[in-house]
């Protein structure tokens, strides 16, 4: 049985830098393609938990994200006139520590830190600006069609590209099979610090929706996230234009200072709205394509694992591959095996926290297991 060589990987954002990273170590030929004509700017703060932050080491680039991590002292709960109704200085609005060993960045830190690694290996072949419009599976390989015109012949595919993964969609079918909704609209977006908060957090939920407020860039400005109850047609609706204008009007009964805050919105660059899910399914490969991260097992952001996720999962699936002497689909198949355990504890995290209820909430001694449910080798 060949070894396979060249291999193709959609999507540019945490699992395929991780993923072209540490398959470039082992010796394949790696082509990284982004449908986006630029790496992506914005998304919530995110965090890198357990076995992740030792890949990370592992990388040689642990030591950056702790230097980018953010450095949040606090947080404060609040009524929806913005009288404070609980603060911490030890937990997390999760019911995690602020002081633990976890490592808290912004999204597209991360990704630039991972980016920035594998950007000086002159062997990774990194394409923006297109994406595969077709896959044809032949005896000698699979041929990857792409929307700039190009097509060539590589050994394997690999989906890196989110929660609404195109190469699912061509490879998989139909995303209403895996996607299981939780109905909950999220937008992100950037401020200037106009309240002047340094270092902190303030939040406030109902049972309609809510936000969090919180610092970035050294209190220089603020990110905010709001959250309203959606449907994925909400989120498939309009251009980004509409998107903006779908939320204002979601977020219009918010008081405080989030009418002001939301005027930012309209000029926002970062913005980002979506509505949150997580993806299940039987199994992450067919034939010579296989998928990685948030395109196989979206854990949806309840979870505070997805990042972790992804780079374990891209970590797992390239050193499977590195020993495939017995073809790839043995290798897939051993990739799925260690991984699901793992992906199925983190993803029951995301749903009972979603229940918002307190009696449900985990210790800091399961929590801490679900981040290390798997063994690195």
């Amino acid at each position: 049985m060949n070894k396979p060589k060249r291999i193709l990987i959609s999507g540019a954002s945490i699992a395929g830098p991780v993923l072209a990273f540490w398959l470039n170590k082992y010796g394949f030929e790696v082509t990284l393609i982004e449908k986006a004509p630029r790496p992506r700017p914005g998304g919530q703060a995110i965090d890198v938990r357990g076995k992740a932050l030792e890949i990370l080491a592992r990388m040689g680039v642990l030591s950056g994200a702790r230097e980018l991590r953010t450095q949040m002292k606090g947080v404060s709960l609040q009524d929806a006139d913005g009288n404070e109704t609980w603060r911490s200085e030890e937990r997390t609005l999760s019911g995690g520590r602020f002081e633990n060993g976890d490592v808290e960045l912004l999204r597209d830190d991360l990704a630039k830190l991972l980016l920035d690694r594998i950007q000086g290996v002159q062997v990774i072949d990194i394409r923006y600006g297109t994406s595969i419009l077709s896959l044809d599976e032949r005896a000698e390989g699979i041929c990857a069609t792409m929307q700039d015109g190009n097509k060539r012949i590589y050994d394997l595919v690999v989906g890196a590209d989110g929660l609404h993964s195109n190469v699912r969609a061509l490879v998989f079918g139909e995303e209403s099979q895996f996607l299981r909704s939780l109905d909950l609209g999220l937008a992100v977006f950037s401020s200037p610090n106009i309240l002047g908060l340094r270092d902190w957090q303030i939040a406030f939920r109902d049972d309609q929706g809510g936000y969090c407020v919180y610092t970035a860039r050294e209190n220089s400005e603020l990110r905010i996230a709001v959250g309203f109850r959606a449907t994925m047609e909400d989120e498939r609706r309009g251009s980004v234009r509409e998107q903006k204008a779908l939320v204002a009007d979601r977020c219009v009964g918010f008081r405080w200072e989030m009418p002001k805050l939301l005027k930012y919105m309209d000029a926002a660059t970062d913005f980002y709205f979506g509505v949150a899910a997580q993806i299940c399914m039987e199994y992450w490969s067919k034939g010579r394509v296989a998928l990685v991260g948030d395109a196989a097992y979206c854990p949806s952001p309840f979870s505070g694992q997805g990042t972790s996720l992804a780079i374990v999962g891209a970590y797992v699936l390239a050193q499977e591959l590195s020993g495939s002497e017995k073809g790839h689909a043995a290798a897939f198949e051993r990739y799925e095996t260690r991984m699901r355990p793992y992906v199925l504890i983190n993803q029951a995290l995301a749903l009972r926290d979603q229940a918002r209820d307190r009696d449900a909430t985990y210790s800091d001694e399961q929590i801490d297991a679900a981040k290390n449910a798997i063994e690195l080798d």
